[in-house]
């Protein structure tokens, strides 16, 4: 007979436990009911419970391209991971409503990355902009009476081709629950209620006729709720799997919402095939594909230069849906002087060109904002770089300004901040001192007038620390703010 296990609520991830075959249980006895509990980033398992033997599959976002994290200031898992979640639009992302109501901190995302213990493996972060619960999700805790269910949107759209984003389930797609059905759920949860996270994995599950799923201290009710997995959760989701995918037939028709404290029963999905699946996909609003046309960026979109001297740039470029389709490239807005050169002139959208800007002794100086425009066969795009003409003359060295110069979280927790650089001669390299291990900066090198993102990670010690951002450009000039971080 299995020994009671108490349950602590959590919340994010898939990860997939694996329990060794049960001695046969008394005739007279049954299992006690499992303490119900949503399976968040804090997740620690009871005293004498030996951790389990991980039954999923590695995998990655390069094969499940709609998967993307959510961090918190706080969070327990690696760079603060705390849920996982889907891309179904340019800006939009489901996730479990407990993700929202019931963890605290300030909440961002982060797609690329198959591994949160190392760090920079990232291809795009985001800000959380807003976000809506489900009207009947209530507040805390109400996971229990279901309606688990949230759509996110970014400051930012998120780089994922809408031939990629999740498919939502609806009212229509009943017959995807029905028990007999199999799907896979797929996170960055721990392996075990005692193991670790941060590491994708995937792991195919039976969807089971409630009536038999009664094994927790919580009804789990049919209506709202899907039950997946096994009594003895061989193979389930745990801490940190929290708002990610149940996905049956290419659809995604639930989000993991509850299950045992111990990641040893049955994984509950918040269920989507009914009316809170129509309500989810009227909160993402239209996601049909867009007009086919391509897009353009400059990377960096500003830059310093003296005259008679150049700066350099990247374009890049992205494919419609109507596919790749050749584009040509042109600047106008040049100041007096100045030539753009194109290397090449002419690409497929998906690829990319260099832009070289060149001035002469006679380019005024000051700031000059230059149209990069690329021409297709479905339409023009225009992307915008700010071209400084300076002699180098000035005394002034770069100055980083902080988005926000304080913040205060738990120890071992995590910390983010935007930085602006202005001024200075060229790009300017960021660096920080303050904390034994020190920050980092994405990018690290940043053109005048760019930016980039300082990720600290607190002290495992309480207490008031100064942080001093120290830009230092081209010409050896430096300037720096200083970032207080409290440590509670």
């Amino acid at each position: 007979m299995r020994a009671t296990r108490l349950l602590r609520p959590l919340i994010v991830a898939v990860a997939i436990a694996f329990l060794p075959a049960a001695l046969p249980a008394a005739a007279d006895s049954a299992p006690p009911p499992a303490k119900a509990a949503i399976p968040t980033d804090q997740l620690r398992p009871d005293s004498g419970v030996s951790p389990r033997v991980v039954n999923g599959q590695r995998t990655t976002v390069k094969e499940n391209p709609s998967l993307i994290t959510g961090l918190r200031v706080g969070g327990g898992g690696p760079q603060g991971a705390s849920c996982t979640a889907s891309v179904v639009g340019r800006n939009k992302i489901l996730t479990a409503a407990h993700c929202m109501i019931d963890a605290t901190g300030a909440k961002s995302y982060l797609y690329g990355d198959d591994d949160l213990n190392t760090t920079g493996d990232e291809s795009f972060r985001t800000k959380l902009a807003s976000y809506k619960v489900h009207p009947q999700y209530t507040g805390t805790n109400s996971w229990r009476t279901g309606y688990d269910v949230a759509v996110v949107t970014t400051e930012d759209d998120i780089p994922v081709p809408s031939s990629q984003w999740a498919k939502v389930a609806g009212s229509g797609d009943s017959a995807l629950t029905e028990p007999g059905k199999s799907g896979m759920a797929v996170g960055w949860g721990k392996v075990s209620a005692g193991g670790s996270s941060g590491v994708l994995y995937k792991t195919t599950m039976p969807v089971n006729d409630a009536a038999n799923c009664q094994v927790f201290d919580i009804k789990v009710n049919p209506e709202l709720m899907v039950c997946v997995g096994y009594s003895d959760g061989r193979t389930g989701t745990c801490s940190g799997d929290s708002g990610g995918p149940f996905t049956v037939d290419g659809v995604v028709v639930g989000v993991v919402s509850w299950g045992a404290g111990n990641c040893d029963r049955y994984s509950i999905m918040a269920r989507l095939t009914n009316s809170m699946g129509d309500w989810a996909k009227k909160e993402i609003g239209n996601v049909d594909p867009g007009d086919g046309k391509f897009s353009v960026s400059l990377n960096p979109a500003a830059g310093q230069v003296a005259p008679g001297k150049y700066v350099s740039t990247t374009l890049t470029s992205k494919a419609g849906e109507a596919g790749a389709e050749k584009v040509e490239l042109s600047a106008t807005g040049l100041p007096t002087g100045t030539t753009a050169t194109f290397q090449p002139t002419s690409i497929q959208s998906g690829d990319t060109s260099k832009v070289t800007f060149e001035t002469s002794t006679q380019t005024p100086k000051g700031k000059h904002t230059i149209t990069v425009e690329a021409k297709g066969t479905s339409g023009t795009k225009t992307a915008t770089y700010t071209l400084t003409v300076d002699d180098g003359t000035s005394p002034e060295g770069p100055k980083p300004v902080l988005a926000n110069d304080s913040a205060t979280v738990s120890a071992g927790g995590i910390v983010q901040t935007k930085i602006s650089v202005t001024g200075g001669q060229g790009s300017s390299k960021l660096t920080a001192t303050g904390l034994t291990m020190s920050p980092m900066f994405f990018p690290q090198t940043v053109a005048p007038g760019g930016s980039s993102q300082m990720t600290a990670f607190a002290p495992m010690t309480a207490g008031v620390y100064k942080i001093t951002v120290t830009a230092t450009d081209e010409a050896g000039k430096t300037g720096s703010s200083t970032y207080t971080l409290t440590v509670r």
